[in-house]
C-alpha cells in the first residue's frame, strides 16, 4: 500500500505539475496517471486501495466542498436568486431529455435504458468545478454578478438531483415500477442537509467562540464531523433521504457568515489539504477508467456525449433567461457546467453490478463522458475565465 500511495502522490504531482506548464489543466495529469495505474493498463495499485477508492474521493470532496462552504456568503447567494435554484435541475433534465432522444438513435437502446445513460452523465463534477469558481472569488472575476457563486450553488445541488434520478430510472428497469414517492426524496434530501449544516455550523460557532484551541484542532474537529454526516447520509439514507454533502457545505457557510475571522483562517489550512486531496482524487478517478470501453464504444457513444452537452448547455441559458448577464458571461457559465469525473466514476457500473443489459454500454458511456468533458470544461475555464467575465477589483 505505501509504495502505491507514493506513486500516487508522486507521479501525479509530477504530470499535473507538467500539464500546467503546458497551459493544460493538472487534473488531466493526474486522470492519465490514474489510466496507466490502473488494474486495466500497469496494475500499480494495491488492491487495499482500490477497494476503498470510493471512500478516499469521497473524503476529497468533503474538503472542496468545506472549502466552497468558508468561501461563499450568504448575501452574495440571496442575490442570485432564482437562476441558482434553476441551475440545480434544468441543465441536468435537459440533458437527460436530450440523451433520450440521441440514444435510441445512434445505439440502438430503448427509452428507458437512454434515460439511465442520460441520468448517469447528466451530474455535473463539483471536484473540476468548485476549485476553480474558489479561485474565481478569490481573484475577483465574475464576482460583481455572482456567477462564481451561482455555479458554485448549481453544482452543489445537481448532484443530488442526478443521483436520486438514477436510482428511480435503474429500479424501474430492475423492477418494472417505480415510486412516486423516490422523486419526492430530491427535494426531502436537499432541506434537510441544508437545515442539519446550518444547526450543526451555528453550534460549531459557538463552541469554538467558547473554547480556545488552535486553528488545526478546529479543522479536525470541522473534517470529523464533516465525515459523520456523510456515515449519517449513508446509515439512514434509505429512511430519511439526507444529503451528507449539502449539510458539510452548509456548515460552511453558516461559519463565513457568522465567524468570518475563523473562515478565513480555516480555507487557508483547507487549500493547503487540498494539494494531496485533489491529487488522490483524480488518479482515483483514473484509476475507475477501463480504456477497453471507450474503444469499443465507437463513434456513436462519442456523438452521444457532445450532443447531450448541447442540450445541457442550452439547459444553461434557460436557466439564466432574466438574469442581468450579458452573452459572454452566460456563455462562460455554460461552459463551466461541462465537467463530469466524481458522479460518473461512483454510479457508472452500478446498472452492469444490477445485471442491466444496458449495464455494459452505461458504463461505457459514463467513461467516455469523464475523458471528454472534464479536460474540456477544465481547459475552457482555465483559459477563458479572463476574456469572459469582468474583473471586480
Amino acid at each position: 500500500m505505501l509504495l502505491s500511495i507514493a506513486l500516487i502522490l508522486l507521479l501525479g504531482l509530477l504530470f499535473g505539475s507538467l500539464f500546467s506548464k503546458a497551459k493544460l489543466p493538472s487534473l488531466l495529469g493526474m486522470i492519465l496517471v490514474g489510466i496507466v495505474m490502473s488494474p486495466y493498463a500497469l496494475d500499480l495499485i494495491d488492491e487495499s486501495i482500490l477497494n476503498i477508492s470510493a471512500d478516499i474521493r469521497q473524503m476529497a470532496l468533503v474538503i472542496i466542498l468545506t472549502r466552497a462552504g468558508l468561501s461563499l456568503d450568504i448575501a452574495d447567494l440571496k442575490k442570485v436568486g432564482r437562476p441558482a435554484i434553476l441551475m440545480c435541475f434544468v441543465p441536468a433534465c435537459m440533458e437527460i431529455i436530450g440523451t433520450v432522444l440521441l440514444a435510441p438513435l445512434l445505439l440502438g437502446v430503448s427509452v428507458l435504458e437512454a434515460a439511465i445513460i442520460g441520468s448517469v452523465i447528466a451530474a455535473v463534477s463539483p471536484a473540476v468545478i468548485v476549485p476553480r469558481m474558489i479561485r474565481l472569488m478569490e481573484e475577483g472575476y465574475g464576482t460583481g454578478k455572482s456567477i462564481p457563486q451561482l455555479i458554485l450553488a448549481g453544482a452543489s445541488v445537481d448532484d443530488v438531483f442526478v443521483i436520486v434520478v438514477f436510482t428511480a430510472f435503474t429500479s424501474l428497469a430492475a423492477t418494472g415500477t417505480v415510486s412516486a414517492a423516490s422523486f419526492l426524496q430530491i427535494p426531502v434530501s436537499i432541506i434537510l442537509g441544508i437545515l442539519a449544516g446550518m444547526a450543526v455550523g451555528m453550534l460549531l460557532v459557538k463552541f469554538f467562540q467558547a473554547f480556545h484551541m488552535r486553528d488545526s484542532v478546529k479543522l479536525l474537529i470541522i473534517i470529523s464531523i464533516s465525515f459523520l454526516l456523510i456515515e449519517l447520509q449513508n446509515r439512514i439514507g434509505n429512511i430519511v433521504p439526507f444529503s451528507g454533502l449539502l449539510a458539510i457545505m452548509s456548515l460552511g457557510i453558516v461559519m463565513k457568515k457568522k465567524y468570518d475571522i475563523l473562515a478565513k483562517r480555516l480555507s487557508v489550512k483547507y487549500n493547503k489539504l487540498w494539494v494531496a486531496a485533489e491529487v488522490f482524487l483524480f488518479v482515483l478517478v483514473g484509476a475507475t477508467v477501463d480504456l477497453k470501453y471507450a474503444v469499443t464504444a465507437g463513434g456513436y457513444a462519442v456523438l452521444l456525449v457532445l450532443g447531450a452537452l448541447v442540450f445541457r448547455m442550452l439547459g444553461v441559458a434557460l436557466s439564466l433567461i432574466g438574469t442581468d448577464l450579458n452573452r459572454k458571461e452566460r456563455f462562460f457559465c455554460a461552459l463551466a457546467y461541462l465537467p463530469k469525473a466524481t458522479v460518473q466514476a461512483a454510479i457508472g457500473a452500478i446498472p452492469l453490478t444490477m445485471g442491466l443489459p444496458c449495464g455494459q454500454l452505461v458504463l461505457t458511456v459514463a467513461v467516455l463522458s469523464i475523458l471528454i468533458t472534464a479536460p474540456l470544461g477544465a481547459i475552457c475555464v482555465d483559459n477563458l475565465y479572463q476574456k469572459l467575465l469582468y474583473r471586480d477589483l
